[in-house]
């Protein structure tokens, strides 16, 4: 399998040359599927921002409901829903939602669902030392298919001695200088036809969700 290295700023990164094995290598990161029901979570694009798509998170939680979801919970007003649902095709899933929320809330719902592994790997597999260098704000970009990892590096640059970007399944890790931070690239993607198919969410943000997903596997495991 043939590697190609792109640099951004400080870093190299590595993704492959090949696109029909582009989508197999993410798709292989990630572990074999628990027994179901399974904690999931919704990160969902664009609601209340700049006064547009207002969502009460209790609606929110309502909605998620009524799709017979169990375990449902939001985490702050970016919009976060954690579920748990029987195993079944994600796509599926994933259309369940945004045809759920379009409905419900009367807008163009897009929406990013992650399983429990997904976000295991999103948070385990972070690059060395991502997320602990104090100078740094730190910054996950969510891919929904069919975007890939490789795919998207071409839509998000780097500014050089300001930007870190690395590429991982299913995310890009994106990293800038605090002190710099008027001049970091990544404001730029928002321009691009690939942002629509992403949603970002800052490292903390991230982490806590997978802690919120453990909890709730754990307590099902248990019961």
């Amino acid at each position: 399998m043939r590697l190609a290295s792109t640099t951004l700023g400080d870093d190299t990164l590595c993704v492959l040359a090949e696109e029909t094995t582009d989508r197999v290598c993410d798709e292989q990161r990630f572990p074999a599927a628990a027994a179901s029901p399974s904690p999931y979570v919704a990160l969902l694009r664009g609601i209340n921002v700049g006064g547009s798509n207002l969502i009460r998170m209790a609606a929110l939680k309502s909605c998620f409901e009524a799709q017979g979801f169990r375990d449902v919970t939001t985490y702050i007003q970016s919009g976060n829903v954690l579920f748990t649902a029987d195993r079944t095709s994600q796509h599926a899933l994933t259309e369940r939602i945004e045809a759920a929320l379009s409905k419900a809330f009367a807008y163009e719902s897009r929406v990013v669902v992650r399983s429990f592994e997904q976000m295991k790997v999103t948070v385990q597999k972070a690059p060395k030392g991502f997320g602990r260098q104090p100078a740094y704000r730190y910054d996950v970009i969510f891919l929904k298919e069919p975007l890939t990892s490789r795919e998207a590096l071409t839509s998000v640059s780097a500014k050089p001695g300001v930007d870190r970007v690395h590429a991982g399944a299913g995310v890009l890790y994106f990293a800038r200088l605090i002190s710099k931070a008027a001049q970091s690239h990544l404001s730029r993607v928002v321009g691009t036809p690939a942002y629509r198919n992403m949603t970002i969410r800052n490292w903390n943000t991230t982490t806590r969700l997978f802690d919120l997903m453990t909890v709730i596997r754990n307590a099902r495991t248990t019961a």
